[in-house]
């Protein structure tokens, strides 16, 4: 059986480097589609820490190496997001794709537009420092949490609905849509995913890769779909030679260096 078609797969926060991020799972996600475009919508990273990475980040990432590579004819994007920050040339050397700060294309007659979402975000603009000091008390914790971390992803949920993440970002995504003429908007930032539509403008969240329930979106023929992951059967998966989906694993000595 072919593996799912779409013209635009995003995914955003996987957080690569924390106990909580379902790196192996987002891999078999891309693996089981075929797409000419891939959107990587920010907080690929949890923090500029290459120490943290696991052998299954690395595997992530040099799955979006080989992605990138012209003879694939897929265009990758990164769009940075909050936690990507300081990262920017480090990952276009690393796995040869464009870093953008937000990214806009065409498809169908509509404007699409992909933005990571913190820019929405009050509390994350107003309290950088701040917010880097959680970010690092929150990934010392995930070691300290049980099997699954129930505990850390109690409080990231908890964070969410307390400051009223996800109706702010998209409220603001939305308005900002607007003033830009874009039909389409899609950020990350929130780890919930959903869609909105106000006055013609439709907005999508694409979810996160720390929760039990990992999501990504697509674009295509049936126009735009919210996909929460599910395990297929291992004949949907492209196949990979094993040497080469191991290469920039290998390089994890190399790159760990960059944790200083």
């Amino acid at each position: 059986m072919d593996p799912l078609t779409c013209d635009t797969l995003i995914l955003s926060d996987v957080h690569l480097g924390s106990e909580c991020s379902r790196a192996e799972e987002a891999l078999a996600a891309l693996k089981s589609h075929r797409f000419r475009r891939l959107i990587l919508l920010g907080d690929i990273f949890a923090d500029l820490n290459f120490g943290r990475l696991t052998k299954e980040h690395w595997k992530f990432l040099s799955y979006i190496r080989k992605l990138s590579n012209p003879k694939r004819q897929v265009e990758v994007v990164w769009v940075e997001g909050n936690h990507d920050h300081g990262l920017t040339e480090i990952m276009s050397h690393l796995v040869g794709v464009k870093v953008y700060q937000e990214y806009a294309w065409e498809y169908a007659g509509l404007r699409h537009l992909a933005i990571h979402g913190h820019q929405f975000d009050g509390f994350v603009i107003n309290n950088l420092r701040m917010n880097y000091w959680m970010t690092q008390v929150y990934l010392q914790l995930q070691k300290l949490d049980f099997k699954g971390k129930p505990l850390t992803r109690w409080i990231d949920r908890l964070n969410t609905r307390w400051l009223r993440m996800s109706a702010k970002v998209a409220e603001g995504a939305l308005h900002y849509a607007k003033l830009h003429q874009v039909d389409r908007i899609f950020c990350g930032h929130t780890h919930v995913a959903m869609q909105q539509v106000q006055d013609g403008v439709h907005y999508y969240n694409s979810g996160g890769w720390i929760d039990a329930h990992a999501t990504y979106v697509t674009a295509g023929e049936n126009g735009v779909e919210i996909h929460e992951y599910q395990p297929r059967p291992r004949e949907l998966y492209t196949p990979e030679p094993a040497d080469e989906e191991a290469s920039l694993a290998v390089e994890d000595t190399h790159y760990a260096g960059l944790a200083s």
